[in-house]
């Protein structure tokens, strides 16, 4: 009986390890796609209950300088204040199905001093470093707004330069227009006065789990995959020995049973000897003559 020794050889050793790498990598990943699927479902558990409630007072949700909490995160707020346009932001590259355009955010100045930073939506333009003075103006005076609760962006997109950003940052944002503003913003769902001209809406998120059960299941699938072409591999040679010498086994020839040939049976041309020389075909001269001698003309003069 065959034994499984191969397995120690170099060859089977750092094939087993490399095994064990993917197998490690697949399941992290697939682990990872599940820890998203829970984050999820529980950030879509929050947004459903924040829907259900009714709106509350700025002040109770958000405060200067503190980030927003996760539990609040699409929160309904309202706030009364005063639009400051001389301070409007342009959030750049954003897309949706309809083309490209930018996001107008606009500080709503509150009776305290604090600024709450309002995404009053989205444009749609190709221009991406379009005019402050070309977008739609919000209300005059004093305006009350509801909106949800959005967390602060994060990294280098959050820039602002010349009021203009990739990203919303309530810390950047103040910072670059130097007044104090609530952590966090709020994406506008009304105004009150309506604006003459009003943006298009944000859109709401999609309370979907998405891909990700399905994706974690893939890359668990192909660890399995691994581990079990590996198994396969080393029973093939435990079975069969190593793929290389096999090749080179000789099979043993068996002897060929000679043709008999019969009476009348011709040598096949397989067994004839070759050829030598030019062969010129034979010529049945007794034939020839014979039809000469029928073609020549009789003594009566008739053929």
């Amino acid at each position: 009986m065959r034994s499984f020794r191969f397995l120690l050889s170099r060859r089977w050793a750092l094939f087993a390890v490399a095994i064990a790498v993917v197998a490690a990598a697949t399941w992290w990943l697939g682990d990872w796609q599940f820890d998203r699927l829970d984050d999820r479902k529980h950030r879509n558990a929050v947004v459903r209950a924040n829907e259900d409630k009714p709106p509350a007072p700025v002040a109770d949700v958000l405060a200067p300088a503190e980030e927003v909490a996760d539990e609040e995160e699409w929160r309904q707020v309202t706030a009364t204040g005063t639009y400051d346009v001389d301070d409007t932001v342009i959030v750049r590259y954003r897309s949706r199905d309809d083309g490209r355009g930018v996001d107008v955010v606009v500080p709503l100045v509150t009776a305290d001093g604090t600024a709450l930073l309002v995404d009053r939506g989205w444009l749609r333009t190709d221009d991406q470093s379009i005019d402050r003075a070309d977008v739609p103006q919000p209300p005059a005076g004093e305006v009350t707004i509801t909106g949800w609760v959005r967390a602060d962006g994060t990294g280098d997109s959050t820039e602002v330069v010349d009021q203009s950003t990739r990203a919303i940052s309530s810390e950047r944002i103040g910072a670059a227009l130097d007044r104090e503003v609530y952590g966090g913003f709020v994406d506008l769902r009304s105004e009150d006065p309506a604006p003459e001209e009003p943006l298009e809406q944000v859109e709401l998120p999609e309370l979907d789990n998405g891909p990700h059960f399905f994706y974690g299941l893939q890359w668990w699938f192909f660890g399995v995959l691994a581990i079990g072409g590996f198994v396969y591999l080393a029973y093939d040679e435990w079975r069969n020995g190593p793929r290389g010498p096999r090749g080179n086994r000789k099979t043993p020839r068996t002897p060929s049973t000679p043709r008999t040939r019969g009476p009348g049976v011709s040598q096949s041309a397989r067994s004839m000897p070759p050829s030598t020389g030019t062969i010129e075909p034979d010529t049945n001269d007794a034939a020839v003559e014979s039809r000469n001698a029928a073609a020549r003309p009789n003594s009566s003069g008739s053929p």
